[in-house]
């Protein structure tokens, strides 16, 4: 057996939202069964949320994989926000912390893992970050930017310039023609472009946040991409003509309905008795992630908006109305449903 000391050593921070830690996590694993030595550094908060939601969580979410044979350190660092702090409800102060005193206590921890004698090859850290780069620089890392959502998406925010010059973006008067010039991807709306992108205003913190993290991101070593080659061929051909990037997804658990770490911020419940029962194509799935907040008044809104699409019809108006209550009872015990109008 190989010593520990030359095996690869990576410190992978995610960012502290669901949809970045799940792929992260599997990430981890994926390259622990390959033989790298892993220290994950979670957020205190999101430790916190995932211990309550899941109640087989202990203090090391790593615990019973590493019994396995797996590498995996796992640590936990303040976002710089209480615990207790509502991340979901105060959005903004959130991602003001993220953008402007996250950075120094993932540098401290890196810091102190360097310092303890640890051999440290490379950081891993998502996109969305805005300081990687220099921290990985400061300790002489190889810096590995990791992107969990489209190809097509990186490359919109990768060419915020051209979309800023046809008028696209950033405008007080945006542009309603086809975005056709973007390398690699074909003639896009642009309605059908991320929501930040259609905003009137670009100065808000999550501009602010993309903005310098893709800047960021022009220093990575190379990016990895939770997507499919042969899904978005001529994006990725486009963009590694500019920069070291590839893809690597899908990246889940084998396992998928059976995980072995436990990453839910929520609670779950399982569904698939009262699902089974459902005849074929009767049933639609709706999801607003795990971080959106809507009213009642919106849900009906979403509900009246299905049903007019005659994509998926209720029936009569009868049925109609009884979906619609059903569909509010169910989010109410199971989403994140404001009970205001």
């Amino acid at each position: 057996m190989a010593d520990k000391s030359d095996k690869p050593h990576a410190i992978f921070i995610p960012y502290p939202l669901q949809g970045h830690v799940n792929p992260s996590v599997q990430l981890a694993l994926k390259l622990a069964s390959q033989g790298f030595t892993i220290t994950f550094i979670n957020t205190q908060s999101v430790h916190n949320q995932t211990s309550k939601a899941q109640s087989k969580t202990g203090p090391d979410i790593f615990s019973q994989v590493r019994d396995s044979g797996l590498d995996i350190r796992y640590v936990t660092v303040s976002d710089g926000l209480p615990v207790g702090f509502d991340r979901s409800l105060n959005h903004d102060q959130f991602m003001a912390a993220l953008l402007h005193v996250f950075s120094a206590h993932a540098e401290e921890v890196v810091n102190q893992i360097i310092r303890s004698g640890q051999k440290v090859h490379c950081l891993i850290a998502d996109t969305y970050f805005v300081w990687p780069s220099k921290v990985a620089k400061k300790f002489g890392l190889l810096y590995i930017s990791f992107w969990t959502e489209t190809a097509l998406v990186f490359t919109l925010y990768y060419h915020l310039d051209l979309l800023k010059r046809h008028g696209h973006f950033a405008c007080i008067d945006r542009c309603e023609d086809e975005i056709d010039y973007i390398p690699g991807v074909k003639a896009i709306e642009p309605k059908d472009t991320t929501s930040y992108l259609q905003e009137p205003c670009s100065t808000t913190v999550c501009h602010q946040i993309i903005f310098n993290a893709f800047e960021d991101a022009k220093n990575a070593d190379f990016v990895i991409c939770n997507t499919v080659q042969e899904l978005e061929t001529e994006t990725i051909s486009a963009l590694q003509k500019k920069l070291p990037w590839f893809a690597i997804g899908p990246i889940f658990s084998s396992q998928f309905t059976d995980r072995i770490v436990s990453t839910s911020m929520w609670s779950e419940c399982d569904c698939s008795t009262w699902l089974n029962k459902k005849p074929n194509g009767s049933v639609l799935y709706v999801s607003f992630g795990s971080y959106a907040h809507l009213t009642k008044k919106e849900l009906v809104e979403i509900a009246n908006g299905l049903s007019l699409s005659k994509k998926f019809s209720p029936g009569s108006e009868e049925d109609h109305g009884k979906w619609i209550k059903a569909w509010w009872i169910i989010s109410q015990q199971y989403g994140s449903v404001h009970k205001g109008s």
